[in-house]
């Protein structure tokens, strides 16, 4: 099982995003520092659902040219549960299409509780991806 880390403000902005976004789900990309994520880019839910989301390509694209000039790389594509566990659901699945990313789910099924899963997608099937929350790097 791979291992994720998440730097504590990225965790945190994640979980300010999904509560801000209730009742609908809310949405990301996480770009990544010497292997781990460090920085967060809220989008937009285009769909303005509770039950599925979807990113617009000029939020991608420029969220991409973002990472490019900070010398960081897409690792991880996330979104949020308002209500429901955090695991792939069929159309997480349908729609997992970018290989090699990690696709983290933040529920909110426990307010006070939020919990953050990972999963790589192989053979169209999910594989969980182990989660720490880390304190930022310092130079």
């Amino acid at each position: 099982m791979k291992t994720m880390l998440v730097d504590r403000q990225v965790f945190d902005a994640m979980i300010r995003a999904a509560r801000t976004a209730l009742p609908l789900e809310a949405c990301g990309l996480c770009g990544d520092d010497e292997g781990h994520i460090t920085h967060f880019y809220q989008l937009t839910n285009a769909d303005a659902s509770s039950e599925h989301y979807s990113m617009t390509p000029e939020e991608q694209f420029a969220a991409i040219k973002r990472m490019r000039a900070q010398n960081l790389r897409l690792l991880a594509i996330w979104h949020s549960h308002p209500a429901t566990p955090a695991r792939m659901s069929e159309e997480d699945l349908r729609l997992a299409f970018t290989l090699d990313t990690v696709y983290l789910i933040t529920s909110l099924a426990d307010i006070e509780r939020p919990d953050l899963r990972g999963y790589l997608v192989e053979e169209g099937a999910p594989k969980p991806v182990t989660i720490t929350i880390v304190d930022p790097k310092r130079d």
